[in-house]
């Protein structure tokens, strides 16, 4: 739908407001109200509609959810009437569960008819509004309840297939090598579906059961599934170093992704050895080590097999080293030889950790434009990188966050209610240290502006807990002893 001009939306508001006159007279309910008003106005969509159709204003709409966050006890929330319009008026812009819950609420209506429900979607936790909502009237969950992408009960199903296996052959044969190949491919297919503290722990102790097994292969060189059961501890090593990249343990991450360095290099899986190298270049990054960066990402692009690989090293080690460094050219030789290599590969992209696609190129690219000082470039990029991805997914909270930061100078009202949109949408033990270095220096870049929405996601990020907390556990909400 084209953007309707500020003269049009006024014309819209006295319309809705007579609409709404005349069925008070006539004794109409809000239902009947609703659908005389979307019938009249064809722009106005059902959020907006079932607003208008109760006579409130956005104000009036955020005053009541915040009195009910108080009247459950809760921090009123960071809503602001931004917010709102971009969730009535924007056809990609939707709330996240917890504000779905309470325009339920406040409305008296399911998420269906508030157009919240996303027929089809099987992530979406608007499938079970009856559920969550019960017509409008909340009932309290977990957080992690509420939460919709989660596939936990997988993880320790899979590692003790991998113990049992074992228990019928402790030395470890063909089938323990092939279920922890298996083991792998799960970890990796369903990374960004866990909470990094749950995910490391996981493939923690299932590498380590792998030492007897190797240790007993190890004893004749040459034993089968010796070089298979390397390469998985090589993979779950390099699992392992980016978990930790993402708990903000850095120096946890350098010692995992050396170990899947020198298990790549025995096993000559040049593939692993490359994505090593690769991550490890990120890890010196992120410490500040531009020329240890540089010469890791040049090395990762030396093992690299053509394809898809050497695309991923170009895109995710060699490109965000040269346009921090501001090398410019090279920057864009990187990311034109990161395309010629996809458009190389017979299938151009592949899921999983270990795998690579368009919306994670693309987010390096908006990364780089970025660094190199090109805002609107980056803002493009970004946006088509957040359009690929599932909203609250690590991805889309990644691109949504660099988008936002290539709005701060122009629109940072837009800019901090995008910062606050991924806060609403990723819980604090899902959000990754990348996310929350972007959350800061999104923080940054907003200290000079006192735009709306700005204060609020000040206080929000102050309160924000730790990825792991003084006690070694998981980050929790403020005021929750979980997810």
């Amino acid at each position: 739908m084209p953007a309707i001009a500020r003269s049009r939306r006024a014309a819209i508001r006295r319309e809705a407001a007579a609409i709404r006159s005349r069925g008070q007279q006539d004794g109409w309910g809000v239902h009947r109200t609703l659908t005389a008003i979307r019938a009249t106005l064809p722009e106005v969509s059902a959020l907006e509609g079932w607003r208008l159709a109760l006579g409130w204003s956005r104000a009036q709409t955020i005053a009541r959810i915040a009195a009910l966050y108080r009247s459950d006890g809760l921090r009123s929330p960071a809503l602001s009437e931004s917010m709102l319009c971009r969730w009535e008026h924007g056809p990609h812009e939707r709330p996240g569960d917890e504000y779905t819950v309470m325009l339920c609420r406040v409305y008296g209506a399911r998420p269906e008819q508030l157009g919240l429900d996303r027929p089809g979607d099987p992530l979406a936790v608007r499938s079970q509004p009856r559920v969550l909502i019960r017509y409008g009237h909340h009932a309290p969950q977990p957080r992690e309840w509420v939460e919709p992408m989660t596939t936990a009960a997988g993880l320790p199903a899979v590692r003790e297939s991998l113990r049992l296996a074992l228990l019928a052959d402790p030395t470890g044969n063909t089938t323990v090598a092939d279920l922890a190949e298996a083991a792998v491919e799960h970890y990796a297919l369903h990374y960004s579906k866990h909470p990094p503290q749950l995910l490391f722990n996981e493939v923690h102790a299932a590498r380590g059961l792998l030492g007897q097994p190797l240790a007993a292969a190890t004893a004749g060189a040459d034993a089968p599934g010796a070089r298979e059961l390397r390469r998985s501890i090589g993979y779950l090593s390099a699992l392992l170093g980016n978990l930790a990249l993402h708990l903000d343990d850095r120096p946890g991450a350098r010692a995992h992704l050396t170990t899947a360095y020198a298990y790549g290099q025995h096993t000559g899986d040049l593939r692993l050895t490359a994505w090593a190298c690769g991550a490890r270049s990120m890890v010196a990054l992120a410490d500040h080590q531009l020329d240890a960066a540089a010469q890791h990402a040049e090395e990762a692009l030396a093992y690299a097999p053509p394809g898809l690989p050497r695309a991923q090293i170009h895109s995710w080690a060699r490109l965000p080293v040269l346009a921090q460094q501001g090398r410019e050219r090279e920057a864009d030789q990187a990311l034109a030889a990161a395309l010629d290599e996809l458009e190389t590969d017979r299938f151009g992209d592949a899921p999983g950790r270990f795998g690579f696609d368009d919306a994670e190129r693309t987010l390096h690219e908006a990364e780089a434009h970025l660094a190199l000082g090109r805002s609107g470039q980056a803002a493009r990029a970004a946006e088509a990188s957040a359009a690929q991805k599932t909203d609250g997914t690590p991805g889309w909270a990644a691109a949504t966050l660099v988008l936002a930061r290539a709005e701060a100078t122009d629109r940072p009202d837009d800019a901090a209610q995008r910062g606050l949109d991924v806060l609403d949408r990723v819980p604090p033990a899902r959000l990754r240290s990348t996310a929350r270095r972007r959350l800061a220096q999104l923080d940054t870049s907003l200290a000079t502006t006192s735009a709306v929405g700005v204060n609020d996601l000040r206080e929000r990020l102050r309160v924000l807990p730790a990825p792991v907390d003084a006690h070694g556990g998981e980050a929790s909400s403020p005021g929750q002893t979980g997810e």
